[in-house]
């Protein structure tokens, strides 16, 4: 039987605005089938074979969009196999008493972000969330609630491979506390709502939400789907 596309269950799909980013992710998610093929294969030479050459070309189609050669990406794809799913990573949307959001200046791009980043085996969304936020600024930080579950490829973000990113709304555990800047970060700072710097891509909707999750005690996460977007915002 035929797979029905994702858009029969009323999911909405991406459509390409970065074909680099486009590529990669494309070249990731065949990776991910390479994989999978070749763990659960068998013994068949041919299949071996077939999903192979699959990993093959999905690491020369992420070398074209990176400096790295097919070769070092394939190596890369090879020692990951057993990652067959998306990488879960958290920000942490932190507001002071007069509602300004707390921005780190990334190194890698020098624009703004919510401080962030991948989880670690053993931990929780919260608890993973909380750590990079004090990892980032020097900030012991209390999770309020879910702003949304982002999927990366549809909020803009430019990764090297698909994510999935949980936004918390938080607040210092002491008012009091100045945030520090990191060996990860080059500037962290409070911004406004109306006066925010230049934003790293993917964050401008996250933060949009965060604000409006900050001023509707109401709010419902959104996740990626249009209808649930539409609940939240004018």
């Amino acid at each position: 039987m035929k797979r029905p596309h994702a858009s029969a269950w009323g999911i909405f799909m991406p459509q390409p605005t970065n074909w680099a980013q486009q590529l990669r992710l494309w070249a990731d998610e065949l990776r991910a089938i390479a994989n999978e093929g070749l763990h659960w294969g068998g013994d068949n030479p041919y299949n071996q074979h077939r999903f192979s050459r699959v990993r093959r070309i999905a690491a020369e189609l992420f070398s074209a969009q990176s400096p790295a050669p097919a070769d070092v990406v394939e190596q890369y794809f090879t020692a990951d196999a057993l990652h067959l799913a998306p990488y879960p990573a958290g920000d942490a949307a932190i507001f002071n008493t007069v509602g300004e959001i707390l921005l780190i200046q990334r190194r890698d791009d020098q624009l703004w972000a919510i401080p962030g980043g991948g989880f670690e085996v053993g931990e929780t969304p919260a608890e993973a969330t909380c750590r990079e936020a004090w990892e980032e600024t020097g900030m012991a930080v209390e999770p309020l609630r879910l702003v949304g579950v982002y999927d990366s490829r549809l909020c803009g973000s430019r990764t090297q491979a698909h994510l999935y990113q949980f936004v918390l709304l938080c607040r210092p555990r002491d008012a009091h506390t100045q945030p520090t800047v990191s060996n990860e970060t080059l500037d962290v700072r409070w911004y406004a709502e109306g006066a925010l710097p230049p934003l790293s891509p993917g964050h401008a909707t996250r933060i949009a939400d965060a604000f409006r999750c900050w001023h509707d005690p109401c709010w419902q996460a959104v996740f990626d789907t249009n209808s649930t977007q539409e609940n939240n915002r004018p």
